[in-house]
């Protein structure tokens, strides 16, 4: 706990996918007494283990590792349930003497578990119950569309199969007359619950596509596709928000004939690239962000003991 702002520390590991963030965070936590807290919107799941590229159950006995596998893939989760569910965490790692290292890539859950998230009134039955009518008849794409009409900024940080943000994004500038662009514009995100250290770990865009093409491999030959087919026989429906994520969404379209092999690893490897391109672009605006190669660990080790062995 930092005595001058009885604010405790963290820190934050993050970047794109496939930069290498999980390998950094364990040499690092494993020199500096800490365990590791995910900041992956799908290592949340259980069952989904080689598309969301968990960490493996040996590099888990490295380091304990907490947030993943908390839920089946059809259970809701979002970012102010993250950013309650880690802060508690967090403050039972402390109480162990040991020390928190917030690893991912999923951008609004490390920007929630730091600063918050605006309070929304309560949802109105009648709104939800009416947009999920119309996701029933008309599809998600069809509200998705409608968003970019009253709300183009949102629209564009969503995939038109996010049923669920879709109709929360709606729902939002029906209740309140504003959109949930503005809302967190007002909210400003202004106050922290903790003394943190930001750390992006990057590379050459053209050595990370190629990172994330052998990964796509990788995962394939792992049996990407047996997993998919797995959850489908279990009961999880295609349709799910999870289902619908990248490489999981891709296996479902060639089991279900839409999509054959090659063109669905290739779309694969180009959402994935795109992903990681967007990825980008969210950290980037962060000026607290210090960037730093993965091949750079040394330089990185000594920031964070300088971190921790320093009161602010």
């Amino acid at each position: 706990m930092n005595s001058a702002t009885d604010k405790p520390k963290i820190v934050v590991i993050c970047g794109p996918t496939a930069v290498g963030k999980t390998t950094v965070a364990i040499d690092i936590a494993q020199k500096t007494n800490g365990e590791i807290i995910s900041a992956d919107s799908m290592q949340i799941y259980r069952y989904m283990d080689i598309g969301t590229a968990k960490p493996t159950p040996e590099e888990q006995v490295k380091v304990p590792h907490h947030m993943i596998d908390i839920l089946d893939p059809d259970e809701h989760f979002d970012a102010a349930q993250f950013s309650d569910q880690a802060r508690k965490r967090i403050a039972e790692i402390h109480k162990r003497g040991a020390f928190p290292y917030v690893v991912g890539g999923t951008g609004l859950y490390i920007k929630s578990l730091i600063h918050g998230m605006f309070q929304s009134r309560s949802v109105d039955p009648a709104i939800r119950g009416r947009l999920k009518a119309d996701v029933e008849t008309f599809g998600s794409k069809f509200l998705h569309e409608r968003l970019t009409d009253c709300d183009r900024e949102s629209a564009a940080k969503l995939h038109p199969n996010d049923a669920y943000r879709i109709i929360r994004a709606l729902e939002t500038i029906e209740a309140t007359g504003k959109s949930i662009s503005e809302h967190h514009r007002e909210h400003k995100f202004g106050k922290t619950a903790f003394h943190v250290l930001k750390i992006g770990l990057t590379m050459e865009r053209h050595v990370l596509y190629s990172r994330i093409n052998h990964r796509v491999d990788a995962m394939i030959q792992a049996g990407l596709l047996d997993e998919v087919q797995s959850l489908l026989q279990k009961g999880f429906s295609p349709n799910l928000k999870a289902m619908q994520s990248i490489g999981y969404r891709h296996m479902v379209d060639h089991l279900q004939a839409r999509l054959p092999w090659d063109e669905c690893i290739r779309t694969l490897k180009r959402d994935t690239r795109r992903y990681a391109k967007r990825q980008l672009t969210w950290f980037n605006a962060d000026s607290e962000i210090v960037w730093k190669e993965r091949r750079q660990i040394r330089e990185i080790t000594v920031l964070i003991e300088n971190f921790l062995r320093n009161s602010i």
